[in-house]
């Protein structure tokens, strides 16, 4: 039996919802430490900011990954970690990933998820840009209007859903004349992430990356470059840079899943969006989302029964 343990992506954060992961004075803790790697007053911001506040890209993003280390250290303890079959994260969720599988030390990963976030947001302030979750469109048919208006295909998540990105007017025409059977939905988010308006970003991580040290990954780790497992921690955290600009293929992540024999998926906090694509691309297969501790007695179960 193979669990995969799959880590979320910015869009996924909820005002409030690491109080009750802070509930616990040792979670509270280990929260601490990890706002001190990132600079970020995480306690606050996961319990207390605004549904606006969070959504800043310089906030949400060590949020994110904060909260998956979080989830991690309570569902891999006591020898679990060794019982998995594999890790992946849906993009900053792959820093979430590296850090589970070794790659990263949890320091170096919030060191670098804070500056990920930071880039990111500078650019995104460069030009008004955004970016639309498509859904029932013919891929090429979507692909050849993403041409006549100037945008890109930014996640591509499986199921019938392609996230596209770009300037603003752009997103608006695509809603108004979309594709064949279509549906095109607007995303609350500050820019358009994995496209070419990222790349002062890749720019920027690329000198922050030269200065860590990496592992090579302790546990089977796909990447959203092509779905393909890596070996090599140089290689993933060179991937990690690259994927600001790059497309999300969470698609072919959920292919190479179910070609290693997938028989579970277990999403860490702030938990939902993955669990949701595995229902549609990997259909029968036993899925629990751990948004509050008290999801860990049913993720830690699918974990043991696969020992």
């Amino acid at each position: 039996m193979v669990i995969v343990v799959v880590c979320p992506g910015q869009g996924s954060q909820t005002p409030g919802f690491l109080a009750p992961w802070l509930a616990e004075p040792a979670s509270a803790e280990r929260l601490a430490e990890l706002s001190d790697a990132a600079g970020i007053d995480l306690a606050t911001h996961g319990t207390v900011s605004d549904a606006d506040t969070i959504r800043d890209t310089a906030i949400a993003q060590p949020l994110i990954v904060a909260a998956g280390l979080l989830t991690l250290s309570a569902l891999l303890g006591d020898g679990r970690a060794e019982r998995i079959g594999g890790i992946a994260g849906h993009s900053v969720g792959e820093i979430t990933a590296a850090a589970a599988a070794g790659v990263l030390t949890d320091t170096a990963a919030m060191r670098f998820v804070a500056e990920r976030g930071r880039a990111m947001a500078d650019a995104a302030a460069l030009e008004p840009t955004g970016m639309s979750a498509v859904i029932g469109a013919d891929e090429g048919a979507l692909i050849a209007r993403l041409d006549e208006l100037g945008l890109e295909p930014a996640n591509f998540n499986g199921g019938g859903q392609i996230v596209v990105a770009g300037a603003l007017g752009a997103l608006e025409q695509l809603k108004a004349e979309p594709p064949a059977g279509a549906r095109v939905i607007p995303l609350q988010v500050a820019g358009a992430f994995h496209t070419r308006y990222m790349r002062p970003a890749v720019e920027r991580l690329a000198a922050v990356a030269a200065d860590h040290d990496v592992s090579d990954p302790g546990v089977t780790l796909w990447t959203n470059r092509d779905g393909s497992a890596v070996a090599s921690g140089a290689e993933f955290l060179d991937l990690l840079v690259g994927q600001v600009s790059s497309p999300v293929r969470w698609d072919r992540c959920m292919q190479s899943f179910a070609a290693a024999g997938v028989t579970g998926i277990i999403e860490v906090a702030p938990a939902g969006a993955l669990v949701g694509l595995a229902k549609r691309g990997l259909k029968g297969v036993p899925a629990v989302a751990v948004k509050t501790p008290d999801d860990l007695a049913a993720a830690i179960e699918l974990i043991e029964h696969a020992a």
